[in-house]
């Protein structure tokens, strides 16, 4: 099929599933300066976990929340993610600021499952786990290997009946669905090649901790259209947050990811907007994101995406127009063709509270799964005005 005929086919699919309209007004297809059109990427087929967002009421969410898998925020309402953050804001205030001993997961146990490497993912649960009281147990590449000396399932089940919740970081989002499907316990994904929804939690934190706001913050993602881009997607669409998205050519998010991420935000008023000008995405931004160029299992792809990549380092002459008082991201570990350094060690940083809040929110995550629990504080007002 003709790369015409394909943008014609998808524009009418999707002008079929949900007229979208930008909240400023303008139809999503409408021409612009910076092209609101969704490109094609091939990429892991999208997930299909249900959606649990719709006709649900605010009182019950900690009820609602127990005993539920963690492996995408699309599966999760925007009053659900909101108690999440809501929690991990109350731990945080409990624990760190107060300096309360707080253990209502005393005798509770994790499995966590790594098949890749990880600092802040292992950290953060093992430690926010030992906060609440409970204990992780580490699992690395050389104590399990998914698939190949016992299948998923098996190992699922066998996991299931020893721990109260498996933590998995895998390469194949399809592991997480198989020990989610198996497995008797909740299950969190703690990052897979698609997904890392974890990582998205703490950096609305972070907004929410430097803004007094999610909704009302302007997010310009800058970078590779990869699993924290698939999540970030997920994550506006459900609280309404806008959205640009500008990556090189060919390393644009997962096109069945980014269709349905464009739904949600179409019910959420939520202005989403891709290009490949990484200037034009930081215009008037509130928030500038990025991740690193080269993942766990690219490094044969290395040289050829640093070429691929030429430009898209985050500098202060890309960010000249970006809103006034912006603000940087980056899940880590850094390198510095990514952003120079006087960005990333810069006033306008937030990397390290935003890996600190890797702990407060995982441990928001795993509290929710396995009991009820309302915080101490008031709910924060995660919308602008």
């Amino acid at each position: 099929m003709s790369l015409c005929k394909h943008w014609n086919k998808l524009l009418n699919e999707i002008r079929q599933l949900n007229r979208i309209e930008l909240k400023n007004g303008r139809s999503l297809f409408q021409k612009t300066n910076y092209s609101s059109q969704i490109p094609e990427r091939r990429g892991p087929s999208q997930v299909t976990e249900k959606d649990n967002s719709s006709a649900q009421q605010a009182d019950g969410i900690d009820n609602r929340l127990v005993g539920r898998d963690f492996l995408s925020l699309k599966n999760f309402s925007s009053d659900e993610i909101k108690q999440l953050l809501w929690t991990a804001i109350d731990l945080k205030t409990r624990i760190k600021e107060n300096g309360e001993v707080f253990q209502p997961l005393k005798g509770k146990t994790a499995a966590l499952i790594f098949q890749k490497r990880s600092t802040r993912t292992r950290l953060s649960t093992e430690l926010g786990l030992a906060k609440l009281g409970g204990h992780a147990c580490f699992l690395g590449p050389d104590d399990i290997h998914l698939g190949v000396n016992e299948s998923v399932k098996d190992s699922a089940r066998v996991l299931a009946g020893m721990a109260d919740i498996i933590l998995a970081r895998v390469f194949g989002h399809d592991f997480l669905e198989i020990l989610a499907d198996e497995a008797k316990v909740p299950v969190i994904n703690g990052l897979s090649d698609l997904l890392h929804p974890l990582q998205i939690l703490a950096d609305f934190m972070t907004l929410q901790e430097n803004f007094g706001y999610i909704r009302g913050v302007k997010i310009a993602w800058i970078g590779d259209g990869n699993n924290i881009c698939h999540s970030l997607m997920y994550g506006c669409a459900k609280l309404g947050v806008d959205l640009n998205v500008a990556t090189p050519a060919s390393y644009e998010p997962n096109h069945a990811i980014t269709v349905e991420a464009m739904k949600i935000a179409g019910k959420t008023g939520a202005s989403f907007n891709f290009g490949n000008d990484p200037v034009a995405a930081a215009y008037r931004a509130d928030a500038i994101i990025t991740d690193t160029w080269v993942s766990m299992g690219q490094e044969e792809e290395k040289q050829k995406r640093l070429k691929d990549f030429a430009g898209y380092q985050i500098n202060r002459k890309m960010l000249k127009e970006a809103g006034g008082n912006w603000v940087f991201l980056h899940c880590l570990p850094r390198k510095q063709e990514e952003v120079t350094d006087d960005i990333f060690y810069g006033e306008e940083s937030l990397v390290w509270q935003e890996a600190e809040n890797r702990m407060w929110t995982v441990m928001a995550v795993m509290l929710h799964q396995l009991q009820p629990y309302r915080p101490t504080i008031p709910m924060p007002k995660f919308v602008r005005g």
